[in-house]
Parts: structure tokens; sequence; C-alpha cells
């Protein structure tokens, strides 16, 4: 379960491309709040604090509280933008989330027990085809990540959804197919010898 974040925020009481500017040359990053059937709140905060809780590698999937008026919002993450140049923040947009709310979120997928692979002790590779996979669930039950353990698994297998044990409470946004996640692919020396007769799922 990934850890709450709190950040301090300030009302915005202009808005525009100026306005903006002006707030960025005082290190604050605009952002807007919205969703959870309210109004949009323009807001802006201190852009050394929306770094380091960028720099946690789990920002989007963790439950934002931000501290406006003395009032606090619960938010999920759901954009940041970037400058091209000097990857500065730009804006960041936050949605308004209840404790009975359900959202979409994006998990990194997290590979154990790679020893225990036949394939790869052969010199297979672990070939991921999903760094992440979109979960279903509530704010609270957020996982960190998603946990695919290799054990067993030969050259030329793959690794699909219904292999994984998923946390309580979480379940993957596609439902329509049992879709792969990783394979285990012969070196491409062995390949190369082989005709590369290898197929992928």
């Amino acid at each position: 379960m990934s850890e709450t974040l709190n950040l301090s925020a300030e009302t915005r009481d202009r808005a525009g491309k100026g306005a903006s500017r002006a707030l960025r040359r005082e290190g604050r990053t605009p952002a807007v709040i919205y969703g959870g059937n309210e109004e949009p709140i323009a807001i802006h905060l201190e852009e050394k604090a929306l770094n380091k809780a960028l720099g946690t590698g789990h920002f989007f999937n963790s439950v934002v509280e931000l501290t406006v008026g003395g009032k606090t919002i619960r938010t999920l993450p759901k954009d940041v933008a970037f400058h091209p140049v000097s990857d500065r923040p730009q804006h960041a947009d936050f949605l308004r989330i209840s404790k009975d709310s359900v959202v979409h979120v994006d998990v990194p997928v997290a590979f154990i027990n790679e020893e225990k692979s036949p394939g790869l002790k052969k010199g297979g590779i672990l070939n991921v085809v999903r760094h992440e996979l979109e979960m279903i669930c509530s704010p609270d039950s957020i996982p960190d990540d998603i946990i695919v353990d290799v054990s067993g698994y030969e050259v030329g297998d793959s690794i699909h959804i219904s292999a994984v044990t998923l946390p309580a409470g979480v379940k993957p946004a596609i439902t329509d197919r049992d879709f792969t996640i990783a394979t285990i692919v012969a070196p491409s020396s062995l390949k190369s010898e082989e005709g590369d007769t290898t197929k992928e799922d």
C-alpha cells in the first residue's frame, strides 16, 4: 500500500498564462483540483515540495492530501506537465476522491524469484510486455507494485494476469482477456542458431 503524501497549497486568484508564469518565477507550480461533483479549485503549490513527492517513484499511485486554506482534500494525482527543456513541473492535475471512491491507477510490476525460473537459469531473458498494469481499487488499497512470481517458468513460456495473485480489493481494468505481462525468451545467440522459432503469445 502506497503511503499518503501531504502537500500544502494555496488558491490562485488569477488564471491565465501570465499569472502562471509569475507563479513559476516564484518557485510555485500552478495546479487544479477537480472531480467529486464539486467545482474545480485553481491552486498553486511549492515546486520544491512537488518535486520531492514526484521523486518518491510512486506519486501517481499514491493518495495526496492537499491542505488548502486549512482544509484537507484527499486527491489522486492524474497528470503533471513538464517543461520540454528544463523538465520543471509546469502544471499538475489532482482528482478529488472520497472513502468510497473507486480509482483507476497504473501500478508498476515487480518480478520475484528469477533464480527459481529454469528458463532464466538456462540463459533465457525476461521480456517484460507490461511494465505497469492498470488496476481498479479503492484509494486506500492502492498497491505499491504488483508482484509477479516467475518460479518454474521455462523458455517460451508466457506469464498471464491469471497467474498473478493480486492484493485484496484490487482487480485489473482489462477484464475481457487473459493478457500477457511477460515472456521468457531465448537469448539472441540461441535464437539465431535455431532460426528464431520462438513464438510470443
